[in-house]
């Protein structure tokens, strides 16, 4: 029998409780930073040191962050269920927590990219990218991050995985960095939806909603859903 489709879509907020902050946490800056300097391609292009020293920062600060318990209890929805994890996140704490099918929309800290060519991908793991560090092809290495302004490559195939969904499970995320947010309308009208956030301002349409941390809530809804 074929096992019912579940969608996880996450934001920072099923992070943030493993020590991994947002931007979003202090006015426009991230970790001291500008948004526009670190996280875009004018940025990259004015400056491409302070870049990839706040991307290896970043990969620092992932690999000593664990995935907490809302993560793995996400994986353990795959004993019941065909689970597909969409994230905008760009650690691997999903991964490391047990989940097997990951969609990045983001990007991933631990794979970088040509500065040419955004299908050249390099897993790198948790090393540095230095400059002069380059793709087979002899091109300056980049974090493979989809910075602002730039296209979402993954966006046509998580659309396609949400729209084929039974259930959407979303957790920890504001739903206001787009076109990601924009997924959710692929979702089919009778599929069950849950949406997990403390204090959102505007629920969607359809969601039931708890207003909780991941960590709080995600497991007893698991344990729910896994019908124990």
């Amino acid at each position: 029998m074929q096992k019912p489709k579940i969608v996880v879509f996450t934001g920072a907020g099923v992070s943030a409780e493993s020590g991994i902050a947002t931007f979003r946490d202090s006015n426009g800056l991230w970790h001291n930073h500008k948004i526009e300097d670190v996280a875009s391609p004018q940025g990259w292009a004015r400056n491409p040191q302070l870049v990839l020293d706040f991307y290896n920062q970043r990969r620092r600060d992932v690999e000593s962050a664990q995935p907490n318990a809302a993560h793995k209890a996400i994986a353990k929805l795959e004993r019941a269920f065909d689970v597909c994890v969409v994230t905008q996140n760009i650690d691997d704490l999903h991964e490391r927590g047990g989940s097997s099918h990951v969609v990045h929309l983001h990007g991933e800290i631990i794979k970088a990219r040509s500065c040419v060519d955004e299908a050249d991908i390099y897993s790198i793991g948790y090393a540095d990218i230095k400059l002069g560090d380059t793709s087979t092809t002899g091109h300056q290495l980049r974090p493979y991050i989809v910075w602002f302004g730039e296209a979402v490559p993954l966006y046509e195939e998580a659309e396609d995985i949400i729209a084929q969904a039974d259930k959407i499970l979303v957790i920890g995320t504001s739903l206001c960095v787009f076109p990601a947010a924009y997924l959710l309308q692929s979702a089919r009208a009778e599929a069950e939806k849950v949406l997990v956030g403390p204090a959102m301002e505007q629920v969607p349409r359809g969601y039931q909603y708890i207003a909780d941390t991941a960590v709080g809530a995600v497991p007893l809804l698991v344990a729910q859903w896994l019908g124990k």
